[in-house]
């Protein structure tokens, strides 16, 4: 058992955990990070791998509001049209996903993309922050969203499938920019991360089963766990953290981790995998 490998996975599964459901992106910073531990163990089961256990931690904390939805769909109003809201949602970056994700992953996937994608995110945060101190927000419940609001969360995540974009970013900005209340919109971005991410690791395992091989147990079960846990304590401490707080120190955080990024690449500091 090589127990530097394992060490890897453990922190790569806490780096999707934490960033996937904040502002920040975890494919982004799993790029930036695998390419700085030289990472390249199955790395495409092991991403699907810790996907599914940050995608469960949203499942496991609201999983009373699952179970509700789950058993009142198609017998109550406002449940139904949450479900065609998430359905709309989804559909504008599954379909461009499809289309484009191969040439994304070819020409995007790479540092270089991944910090100029996080500067550029984090100046739009910013204005999104202040355009809500002036402009009262229309939507103060996600009980309240319409096929509209929900049709641009969609199209906002498209920019999602930009490495360093963010998913939840790029979902809770646009949620913001079209009327929705910052916890409104985070809430969503939560509720929508499910059904995307979902299809997206099914098709992963599709794609990829041949790849599996029992010698990767250790390291997807430690990936994974890691993951799981972490992106528990990533949900539950941002939305405490919104109680009081707005965006505008991830805005931060990624302005400052991406120019150091392009700081570091442009000076020669440290030789990035450049496209």
């Amino acid at each position: 058992m090589d127990i530097i490998l394992l060490l890897k996975a453990l922190l790569l599964g806490i780096v999707e955990g934490i960033t996937e459901f904040l502002p920040i992106s975890s494919t982004g910073h799993l790029i930036v990070s695998a390419d700085l531990l030289n990472f390249h163990s199955t790395e495409k089961v092991f991403e699907i791998a810790i996907q599914l256990g940050a995608v469960l931690a949203v499942v496991y904390e609201y999983r009373q509001r699952f179970s509700h939805i789950l058993t009142h769909v198609g017998r109550d109003a406002k449940v139904n049209r949450f479900v065609i809201n998430i359905a709309i949602a989804f559909m504008p970056a599954a379909v461009v996903g499809l289309l484009f994700a191969a040439k994304i992953k070819e020409f995007l996937f790479n540092p270089i993309t991944v910090a100029t994608a996080l500067v550029v995110g984090g100046l739009i945060m910013f204005w999104a922050e202040h355009r809500q101190k002036s402009v009262q927000p229309r939507v103060l419940n996600v009980d309240d969203m319409t096929a509209k609001d929900a049709l641009v969360v969609g199209c906002a995540q498209i920019l999602a499938l930009i490495p360093g974009t963010s998913r939840s970013g790029s979902t809770i900005i646009g949620g913001m920019f079209g009327g929705l209340e910052r916890k409104v919109a985070t809430e969503f971005s939560f509720f929508l991360a499910v059904p995307i991410m979902f299809a997206a690791t099914g098709y992963q395992i599709l794609k990829y089963r041949d790849h599996f091989s029992i010698d990767d147990i250790a390291t997807i079960a430690v990936g994974f766990i890691a993951a799981f846990i972490s992106g528990l304590f990533a949900v539950r401490a941002l939305l405490k953290f919104l109680a009081s707080h707005n965006y505008v120190p991830f805005a931060w955080y990624r302005v400052i981790f991406g120019g150091i990024i392009l700081l570091t690449w442009a000076t020669g500091m440290v030789e990035w995998t450049v496209p």
